[in-house]
């Protein structure tokens, strides 16, 4: 299944097998080069993450939860995840800021937690089955694992046409879903299924009698904007941008300069 996605991580690899249970991960190296292998575990080794994306207030999360006794054997925002879910479980996904999709297997209660970032931006593809639980970041991973994807999914396919992408959780197999963004689901040995959600998009506010002029609105507009990119700035190696010279790449660019 990994061999399959070699392209989204060509820098390394790494596989843990727990008798019925199987994680593997490959890995492209953003953070924490030297010590960033996975799957990363706890201390006792009972708990254990396999993570794609990259969480940007991880270091803030880190300190506190130093605080709170955990031990940190790695600097990676990978590591983070598991002692932020032995301290809070899913309802610490809620204070997670970053891109993600990631898996968690905790070996005391036999249980897997798989979680997606809250507008999808990193692929989950899951697939239940009679012999229990598949996932992958591409679809392509679960049909090398033999998995039976099932016949198309003609509505799928034609909101496909209607919108040009497939709404969550459908997927061009009826066999196949995707987690939906901003939700998580568990599994455990028993086969139950548990599903729910972390993040919401809000709805939107019309406060007419506490508005603010225009030029408030832009500074914070560009507070905002200043931070998004200062946040994804963090990395131990060199960072760029893809300036193609429109406006919001123009944007990004100018922010970085700062």
């Amino acid at each position: 299944m990994c061999d399959q996605i070699r392209h989204r991580g060509p820098d390394d690899e790494g596989f843990h097998v727990d008798g019925g249970v199987g994680i593997g991960m490959r890995r492209l190296s953003i953070i924490d080069l030297s010590s960033g292998h996975q799957p990363i575990a706890n201390e006792d080794k009972s708990v254990g993450v396999v993570f794609n994306g990259e969480i940007y207030n991880f270091q803030e999360l880190r300190a506190e939860l130093i605080s709170k006794g955990h031990c940190f054997a790695t600097n990676s925002d990978t590591e983070t995840l598991i002692h932020l879910y032995e301290q809070e479980g899913t309802g610490g996904l809620a204070r997670l800021r970053g891109m993600f999709a990631f898996c968690i297997w905790d070996a005391r209660r036999r249980k897997l937690l798989l979680a997606r970032d809250r507008f999808g931006k990193k692929p989950l593809y899951y697939a239940i089955t009679p012999e229990g639980l598949y996932f992958a970041s591409e679809m392509k991973c679960l049909r090398a694992a033999g998995v039976p994807m099932g016949d198309l999914d003609q509505e799928a396919i034609r909101l496909y046409f209607q919108f040009t992408y497939i709404p969550d959780p459908l997927t061009p197999f009826r066999g196949v879903r995707k987690l939906p963004a901003g939700c998580w689901l568990t599994y455990d040995g028993d086969g139950h299924v548990e599903q729910g959600r972390f993040w919401r998009l809000p709805a939107p506010v019309s406060d007419c009698a506490n508005a603010e002029s225009e030029e408030a609105y832009c500074e914070q507009l560009r507070e905002k904007f200043d931070e998004s990119v200062r946040i994804r700035m963090i990395s131990d190696v060199p960072l760029g941008a893809f300036l193609s010279g429109g406006l919001d790449s123009g944007s990004v660019v100018a922010s970085i300069a700062l």
